[in-house]
């Protein structure tokens, strides 16, 4: 895998798909190493308590899950990585290594490219459409899911006998 030079890769600016987002400033090559996801890491507990304390959606937070059950809220001490928004059909994708998290380029982009990932967000209750609506993804890919949501995993029923 490639990683960072000194020139810097990206810029943060106002993003067509929402808020703030993070542009390639160059070419970037597949592989390559663009940044670090960093901030405060924290318990899933405090993390509900933090998303329950800002008041808004749920869906409103920079927090990041690790393989150790841990999170990292990228809202606390964390940097540019927190504003790379979510895409359907991403140019990148997040790896944790050794507990941290970095975001690589999936393959080439362009100079001015706006770089994303798909956030694949696990919500245990019910998919109700207030809850997709509160998740809504505005991507635009022509494969867009219309959320940001994770697929939820349908459970299997015994099938009867047919005694």
């Amino acid at each position: 895998m490639i990683t960072p030079t000194d020139t810097p890769l990206f810029i943060v600016k106002e993003s067509p798909i929402h808020g703030r987002g993070v542009f390639a400033r160059v070419d970037i090559p597949p592989g390559t190493r663009i940044i670090e996801y960093t901030g405060e890491r924290i318990s899933s507990d405090e993390s509900a308590r933090r998303a329950e304390a800002g008041g808004g959606p749920i869906n409103h937070t920079f927090f990041f899950s690790l393989e150790d059950g841990k999170l990292i809220d990228g809202g606390s001490g964390g940097n540019e990585a927190r504003f790379i928004n979510h895409a359907c059909e991403p140019n990148c994708e997040a790896y944790e290594e050794d507990g941290r998290v970095f975001i690589y380029s999936l393959h080439q982009i362009e100079a001015g490219d706006e770089l994303n990932y798909n956030y694949a967000l696990i919500y245990e209750a019910r998919h109700t459409p207030a809850v997709k609506r509160a998740f809504a993804c505005y991507c635009g890919a022509p494969s867009c899911t219309g959320v940001m949501l994770a697929p939820k995993r349908r459970s299997r029923k015994p099938a009867k006998s047919a005694a």
